[in-house]
């Protein structure tokens, strides 16, 4: 596994995306210490960059709202896969990381979480018992998982078996009809968590849900539904604790929260009144980097139902390309592809523009700038024709879930506001 230690002492070269071919090797940890600048045409475009100071900005201001909820956070390591910035989110104060396999569950463990939540359902036997080998190898952390069905909690539990793991907590997820995973009822989810609480190896450690695929931005839509959700979650939790299904516990869990909602499921899983203590726990992931699409316009909406707090967090992430030709007066082809940036949610956003040799820094883009087409190495960005525009100029570009452009660099670079590169940052995809 990629420890800290062996991915500072990890050497770069040119056969990164993102590196500067010549320049000799180093490592990680040297990386800082290049001198390296973005605006000094230092890097090969199209490269990855996270803005530092937009980075601690938004790392701040989740944790301030998390304290002043009264919520746990563990945050999703999918979105960034880069145990540099799991490392930072668990000195921040997380209470645990979440992950979505058991390859994210290593890279969680070998960065220092103690508490490691798959919020998703192990859907193998051969991946339970990985699971279960990965919990055995370490005692010290406690290992957490979902299920949403009898079927699923049998491979789950034979798996955890043929590995020999010690017990392993489970929470039962309950989902919503026409969603993705999750009981679709709450009857069927208690009738689940009987069983769990009935299987050797395993222990209930309390429920979960995943409200963020139905976030639609509707504010009075929203309310009502994740609101619904949150009370059937709590309802589900009550039933447990009556039946005496939490055994030995200390607290319950409640689980819920991307990164559209986390305001409304605070308010809705407050006030459990179990005859133990209840932990809330959210695993927004997206906050770190946040965006300049989709994520923006969920924090919109959070801020217009009042729960945040002097300034919002800003996109940390870009990727920068330039301009290799005009072939039109409407439109500019940029160095930018699906390869190099996510377009699932909305194509990446001109953010920046600079020109070298005549900018010092640079400007905001043109606001009726937009990207409209990508092929596999090439973004179609349609411009005014009176834009002074040119071959050659740079433009930097933010995007939209971020998640989807994490994965496809293994090298990002750590930036100042003024393009100095601070650090590289390695993900492991």
């Amino acid at each position: 596994m990629p420890t800290l230690d062996h991915i500072l002492a990890e050497r770069l070269d040119a056969s990164f995306k993102g590196f500067p071919s010549e320049r000799p090797a180093f490592t990680v940890a040297e990386a800082g210490a290049q001198g390296l600048q973005l605006l000094r045409g230092d890097l090969p475009m199209p490269v990855a960059v996270l803005r530092e100071s937009a980075l601690r900005h938004n790392a701040d201001w989740l944790m301030r709202f998390v304290a002043a909820s009264g919520a746990s956070l563990a945050p999703h390591g999918k979105t960034t896969n880069a145990p540099q910035l799991f490392a930072e989110q668990l000195r921040d104060g997380a209470w645990g990381l979440t992950v979505a396999n058991v390859h994210q569950a290593r890279l969680a463990v070998e960065a220092g979480a103690q508490r490691v939540l798959m919020a998703n359902q192990i859907a193998s036997v051969g991946d339970a018992a990985r699971w279960g080998a990965l919990a055995g190898a370490n005692p010290a952390v406690r290992f957490l998982t979902l299920t949403d069905s009898s079927a699923q909690l049998a491979l789950l539990a034979e798996g955890l078996a043929r590995a020999g793991a010690p017990r392993v907590d489970v929470l039962v997820e309950l989902g919503t009809p026409g969603g993705r995973t999750g009981c679709r009822d709450a009857a069927g989810a208690l009738v689940l968590a009987r069983a769990v609480a009935a299987t050797p190896g395993l222990r209930l450690a309390g429920v979960e849900a995943f409200e963020g695929l139905n976030v639609s931005n509707d504010a009075a839509r929203d309310t009502a539904f994740v609101g619904d959700w949150m009370r059937a979650l709590l309802g589900l939790a009550r039933d447990c604790d009556r039946e005496g299904l939490f055994a030995d516990l200390d607290e319950v869990l409640l689980s819920a929260g991307g990164s559209a909602a986390y305001d409304l499921v605070v308010g809705g899983l407050a006030g459990a009144a179990l005859s133990r203590p209840a932990r809330v726990v959210l695993r927004s992931g997206c906050y770190l980097s946040h965006d300049d699409g989709m994520y923006r316009r969920h924090v919109a909406a959070i801020a217009a139902r009042g729960a945040v707090h002097g300034e919002p967090p800003r996109g940390a992430l870009e990727v920068w390309a330039a301009v290799q030709s005009r072939p039109e007066p409407d439109r500019a082809i940029v160095t930018l592809g699906r390869r190099d940036v996510g377009t699932d949610a909305d194509l990446p956003l001109p953010k920046w523009w600079f020109r070298p040799g005549r900018d010092v820094q640079p400007v905001p883009a043109p606001a009726h700038w937009a990207v409209f087409g990508h092929n596999d190495q090439h973004g179609y960005l349609r411009v005014a024709p009176a834009d002074p525009i040119e071959v050659g100029d740079w433009i930097g570009f933010g995007v939209s879930h971020p998640c989807t452009t994490f994965d496809k660099w293994r090298l990002v670079w750590g930036i100042d506001d003024a393009g100095h590169v601070t650090r590289a940052i390695r993900t492991y995809f």
